[in-house]
């Protein structure tokens, strides 16, 4: 067992240990793929739909929506819902709704099946769902899809009576013609092999906004850093709004954790690892003020790469 996977399970003995009386949690993740053949199966010339619009539904006996959920996929094709407490979705669906006019991997509006979540685990009254697959599938079925089911059969050579058969020809292939490829989002720039620290100064400027990787600017702080930063920030800040934090201890602690988790994704050499970040986050919010002004500054001297690790960001223009 390395450091990191010792770091995580310490940091979840701990927040075991402050779990009761928080409220529960209830996720659900899935992903969105595009059935280009229209055959509401995978195949190989599908792939992820970046931008599309899924809406969770839930139903009462007498088929009244009793609540709705509505999430974006990102590049990868996934989405995921967060809910607050444990609500019962044992009537609920998935569906494909539409698509964002950003996404850069369009594939239609038209939706295949819908599916249902199915628990996946349940731990300290925080639920985990998983959605199968859905599809989105283009107005019409590309070309290499098609095929037909009763082909017809080639015509009978019948010889003449007392004469050579004559000579076979070559065999010919008909290849079918190859799939256009579907557009794909700009690459993010490399991750730093070397050491690399930026402070948060930098991570606001539009000109490095696409060094931003593991999370971006609409990821909840919830989600990023757990129940014990929830319990303090609240369930609604974004990772954007909280590096603009000034004047108090916990806000400066917010920016500059902040700052450390995205130097840590973005060089393999930076201070902390990212399940480090976390962790000391988590252990300073369950400490006392001297504990969070003291860890700020720890990640303050690591982002500002403690006067002998520059930033290497270039513009992304």
């Amino acid at each position: 067992m390395d450091l990191p996977e010792k770091l995580f399970i310490a940091a979840c003995l701990i927040l075991s240990m402050t779990i009761d009386g928080t409220n529960a949690d209830t996720m659900v993740t899935g992903t969105v793929i595009c059935d280009q053949c229209k055959d509401g199966h995978r195949s190989l010339f599908d792939f992820p739909v970046n931008g599309a619009k899924v809406t969770l539904s839930c139903t009462d006996s007498n088929g009244q929506t009793t609540m709705s959920r509505e999430e974006t996929t990102n590049w990868f094709g996934s989405y995921t819902m967060r809910f607050d407490g444990a609500p019962d979705l044992g009537g609920c669906y998935a569906r494909v709704t539409g698509s964002n006019e950003q996404g850069s991997m369009s594939c239609g509006e038209g939706a295949g099946p819908a599916q249902n979540p199915r628990l996946m685990f349940r731990f300290f009254e925080m639920e985990m769902y998983a959605v199968d697959p859905l599809l989105a599938q283009p107005a019409e079925p590309m070309q290499y899809c098609s095929t037909s089911s009763n082909p017809t059969p080639p015509p009978i050579f019948t010889p003449p009576i007392n004469s050579h058969p004559p000579p076979l020809p070559p065999p010919h292939f008909n290849l079918p013609p190859m799939p256009p490829l579907p557009p794909l989002p700009p690459l993010p720039p490399v991750i730093f092999a070397e050491a690399s620290a930026c402070p948060s100064e930098m991570w606001t400027m539009p000109e490095y906004e696409c060094y931003w990787r593991g999370v971006n600017k609409d990821t909840k702080v919830a989600v990023a850093f757990g129940i014990v930063a929830a319990r303090r920030y609240g369930t609604d800040i974004t990772l954007w709004y909280g590096m603009k934090g000034r004047g108090d201890p916990y806000r400066t602690l917010l920016r500059e954790g902040i700052t450390a988790l995205l130097n840590s994704y973005n060089s393999l050499q930076f201070t902390y690892h990212p399940l480090g970040v976390v962790e000391h986050m988590n252990l300073a919010l369950m400490g006392s003020t001297r504990d969070v002004l003291i860890t700020a500054l720890h990640f303050m001297r690591a982002n500002s790469g403690a006067g002998n690790v520059p930033c290497k960001f270039t513009s992304c223009n």
